[in-house]
């Protein structure tokens, strides 16, 4: 069996017999996979540091046809999540970031689009400012799943919707005019904010300031449109919301 190579994000690890570890790891030419490393617990020379959640390293890995796993051989480490300051927001959303990847890909299907929206959010994701990536995060992977509704007309008429008068409802797709309002109201800001991200790379919001409490409705309308689609509580979803 050949060794392939490729670059690579771990996502998560599983401890396995006495020192193997399982690791589900997004690769940019493969798609997501999940391979067993063996000795990874004692080998520094092969894996070092490198498999924190987060990590973007060069992977060298076997594919195994019929079965399940396949086998991560080394790791090269090219970012470490570890190289910036860490505090609890950072970390946070670096954990959603993980979560919504592992649960959401299906294995062994290349996802370029979706490895370049990682990298990028990781380049902007600092102590300072956690929480505008992960909107953008967030945002953009409902799109890129096929779960972004219409965001400039309403869903049950059709008519255009009109900045402070729109909506959301926490058990159905899509946004709502004034005349068809549901539960959660999707500010001004919020609603221009997230047609701009469609429009924009993430580092073009960077110099932007952004509290805590920006962003927080458009976050909890993508992460819960996730959530359907996914048919599951994201654990790390929990945590950013505490954050905002």
């Amino acid at each position: 069996m050949a060794v392939l190579t490729s670059d690579a994000v771990i996502l998560r690890t599983w401890p396995v017999q006495e020192s193997d570890l399982i690791v589900s790891f997004f690769t940019r030419d493969y798609g997501k996979l999940r391979g067993v490393a063996k000795a990874a617990l004692k080998s520094r020379k092969r894996f070092g540091g490198a498999l924190e959640p987060m990590t973007v390293a060069r992977a060298w890995f076997v594919e195994r046809p019929r079965q399940e796993l396949g086998r991560l051989d080394q790791l090269e480490i090219l970012r470490s999540p570890l190289s910036d300051a860490v505090d609890m927001a950072r970390m946070t959303a670096l954990s959603f970031y993980a979560e919504v990847l592992d649960e959401a890909l299906p294995e062994h299907d290349p996802q370029e689009t979706v490895y370049r929206l990682l990298t990028a959010v990781l380049e902007q994701t600092t102590t300072t400012q956690p929480l505008m990536p992960v909107t953008y995060f967030a945002l953009w992977m409902t799109r890129l799943m096929g779960l972004l509704p219409d965001l400039v007309h309403c869903t049950v008429c059709g008519e255009a919707l009109v900045a402070g008068e729109v909506s959301f409802s926490s058990y159905a797709d899509g946004l709502f005019c004034g005349v068809h309002a549901q539960g959660n109201a999707l500010s001004e800001d919020s609603w221009m904010l997230a047609l701009r991200m469609l429009k924009q790379p993430v580092a073009a919001f960077a110099s932007e300031p952004w509290p805590r409490r920006r962003g927080q409705d458009l976050r909890r309308f993508a992460v819960q449109a996730l959530e359907r689609h996914l048919e599951k509580r994201l654990k790390s979803a929990e945590a950013l919301a505490r954050l905002s």
